[in-house]
């Protein structure tokens, strides 16, 4: 066993330590905090490295892709012992590669965007703790391990998000992004319950023992619950329930968006490189046991209930995601749609062709997503906190590496042809669903859903950084009136947008860089990636990208498409003033309406899971104050009415008559004890009254 396999916990471990020393130490030590939490993640990702490297090398041998455990015995009951411990394999390697990478460049950027804010020591304190959580996720080798820091990761989230909690908006989102992710946890909890119960481990590979392994998967097989689904399936879709709240897949996408309450570099983070990819990643973690019985379809992929449920969540969050995205306003939001989305994309690429390419996307968009969210950020800083993309315009000339870089993103999130990760990424799970035996409906989901979303980035590019600043003007109840104008144009040189530090803009151009070259290692004339992942043997063949040329085709068409359109209705036709309709808004009014107010999800929930909660907790209120309180009275009152019943009777009844006879006994024996007072007089005189008493009775008594 190879060094790094046994030492892999201190990847986690070293931010979590750095988390607890900034907690323990007094404000203000700013340095000291930012110092121990980057610190803790470059030393993490130099760990990383170290594990990737020892996962290289090993395509086309007879048993795969690397894969080496180590576990202990962690908790004895009973006769049997509850063990933890972590896998090395290329999918862990790389998921810890990544998260350690962006998140390091994420801490870098949250200096320069905290720099002002006073509570900068407890910023890095919760974001070290969150990296920490991630990590523990990446390498368990045990789902208890696993849920353990899954835990982690959703108790972070919610002190992050809630992180300025005097808004109240951010203190309701940090609750209801902990308590929607909850019931996706409780579903997890049960499928890990139901695993061990089934297959007494919940370690994932133990040299034959584990769950994932092909004892445990045959023996699943082979019992069935209800309407005869397989055990291995019914296990599948719980544990699938919790990837479908961390990752905000429908129906439990709706706290993902509200997630932006949080400072931005939180927003990058949960969105690129660690919470929503903890869903996604626990789907490809578990894959042997959603594709347990599986039939193989006409491409090879491998098509199982558990599996299709997961492409079906997949492809309809896609479009509805994508859909809503084209109504907002918000920049933030935006993207956080726009993630729910791409979410949507990686779980299809999981059900309609495997690990390898929904894995692939997550990679990727972990990488322009940081970009756009970061890029965000800078441009929030620069703006001076202003969010609405309806009162910015023009930034290119104001912030142009920041307008460089957020190209690069919003390109690579299009899935513009060629020369960007994203496009090779989604054009391979576009591909694999076209593939996909079950049917085409996903296809044409996720097509409809690339054009969505080349339209709304380009609007909102658009809208952001082309056309004139629209952060100067001053809008009264009634309008715009001459003299706020006209003062907003002396004083607009004070206001305007600025660049952000050098601290922010540096680590936009490396994941700038890493959004174009990434897609490189996953093309279908050199699938590395695949390979890497699966252990097959790689070999550059340009020939097959004549194979798929067809499809590639239609992808550009369609992101081209989203992209020209976009320009024609918001890079042609330039917003004049922040109040000015939108063009959609303008020509379908009613649409918009539906689309800015999402879908009314909110409000149904509001009008039927909230509003039944609040009625239960009214009713087990009113229950336990009237019904289970009045029977706790009424048996209170009985009690005192026989408590007050039983005095009576002891005191007047029990108590008096044995008071009674004891004070007759008593001068009783006082009479008699005179009787036996000593005097020899006395008892003369008795004996005297006796014989006289005796013979007047005998004189009276006799009768002649």
């Amino acid at each position: 066993m190879i060094w790094i396999v046994k030492n892999l916990w201190l990847i986690p471990a070293l931010p979590l330590v750095a988390s607890g020393i900034i907690a323990v130490n007094k404000q203000p030590k700013r340095k000291l905090a930012a110092g121990l939490a980057i610190g803790s993640m470059v030393a993490a990702f130099l760990l990383s490295l170290c594990a990737f490297a020892a996962t290289l090398g090993h395509h086309g041998g007879e048993h795969g892709a690397f894969r080496e455990v180590f576990g202990f015995n962690w908790i004895q009951f009973g006769g049997q012992w509850m063990d933890l411990g972590w896998v090395l394999d290329p999918l862990t390697a790389i998921m810890l590669v990544m998260v350690t990478f962006v998140g390091t460049l994420i801490f870098i950027f949250s200096i320069g965007y905290m720099a002002h804010d006073q509570n900068f020591m407890r910023f890095f304190c919760f974001l070290a703790l969150f990296a920490s959580g991630m990590l523990g996720v990446v390498i368990a080798n045990n789902l208890l391990l696993l849920f353990i820091s899954w835990e982690i990761v959703g108790l972070t989230s919610y002190l992050l998000i809630g992180f300025w909690y005097h808004k109240p908006s951010a203190a309701a989102a940090a609750k209801k992004a902990f308590i929607t992710t909850r019931i996706g946890d409780l579903g997890l909890l049960l499928g890990m319950v139901w695993l061990y119960a089934e297959t007494g481990t919940l370690n994932f590979y133990d040299h034959g023992k584990g769950c994932l392994e092909a004892s445990a998967l045959s023996q699943m097989l082979a019992h069935a619950t209800i309407g005869g689904l397989a055990v291995s399936t019914a296990i599948g879709l719980l544990i699938f329930l919790g990837a479908v709240g961390k990752s905000g897949q429908l129906p439990l996408h709706v706290w993902l968006p509200d997630a932006m309450e949080g400072p931005t570099p939180v927003s990058a983070l949960i969105h690129a490189a660690t919470m929503v990819a903890a869903g996604v990643f626990l789907v490809a973690r578990v894959y042997p046991l959603m594709a347990a019985g599986a039939l193989v379809g006409e491409h090879g992929a491998p098509v199982t209930t558990a599996l299709t449920v997961v492409t079906w969540v997949g492809a309809l969050t896609a479009i509805f995601a994508a859909s809503i995205a084209v109504a907002q306003n918000d920049i933030k939001r935006i993207l956080a749609y726009s993630t729910v989305s791409q979410l949507g994309y990686m779980m299809m690429g999981l059900g309609v062709g495997g690990v390898a390419v929904g894995m692939f996307h997550l990679i990727t968009h972990a990488f322009f997503k940081a970009l756009l969210f970061l890029g965000s950020a800078s441009v929030i800083h620069g703006c001076h906190e202003e969010q609405d993309i309806r009162k910015m315009g023009g930034l290119k000339k104001y912030m142009p590496i920041t307008f460089a870089v957020y190209a690069v993103g919003m390109l690579a999130l299009s899935g513009f042809p060629l020369f960007f990760s994203g496009f090779w990424s989604k054009d391979e799970i576009l591909h694999a669903a076209h593939g996909w035996s079950v049917s085409q409906i996903p296809f044409y989901l996720g097509c409809t859903g690339a054009l969505l979303t080349a339209f709304y980035m380009t609007r909102q590019v658009a809208l952001v950084f082309f056309g004139a600043y629209r952060g100067h003007e001053k809008e009264s109840s009634h309008g715009h009136s001459a003299h706020s104008h006209s003062h907003s144009s002396e004083s607009s040189h004070n206001h305007d947008p600025h660049e952000s530090p050098a601290v922010m803009t540096v680590p936009l151009v490396i994941l700038a860089g890493f959004a174009i070259v990434l897609g490189f290692v996953g093309t279908p004339a050199w699938p590395w990636f695949d390979g890497y992942l699966t252990g097959e043997a790689i070999k550059l063949d340009f020939s097959k990208l004549a194979e798929t040329a067809g499809l590639m085709g239609i992808s550009a068409l369609i992101v081209i498409s989203g992209l020209t359109l976009g320009w024609i209705l918001y890079g042609n036709r330039q917003r004049k003033t922040a109040g000015e309709k939108d063009v959609i808004e303008a020509a379908v009014p009613a649409i918009f309406k539906v689309l800015q107010n999402k879908y009314y999800v909110d409000e149904f929930y509001d009008a039927t899971v909230i509003r039944f909660n609040a009625f239960a907790a009214w009713f087990c209120d009113f229950a336990d104050q009237w019904i289970f309180g009045g029977l706790v009275l009424i048996v209170k009152y009985i009690t005192i009415g026989l408590a007050w019943l039983y005095k009576f009777t002891d005191e007047y009844f029990v108590n008096l008559g044995f008071d009674v006879g004891c004070d007759s006994l008593r001068q009783s024996g006082k009479g008699l004890s005179h009787l036996h007072a000593g005097r020899v007089q006395t008892y003369l005189r008795i004996i005297g009254v006796a014989l006289v008493a005796l013979i007047l009775f005998l004189i009276w008594g006799h009768k002649p």
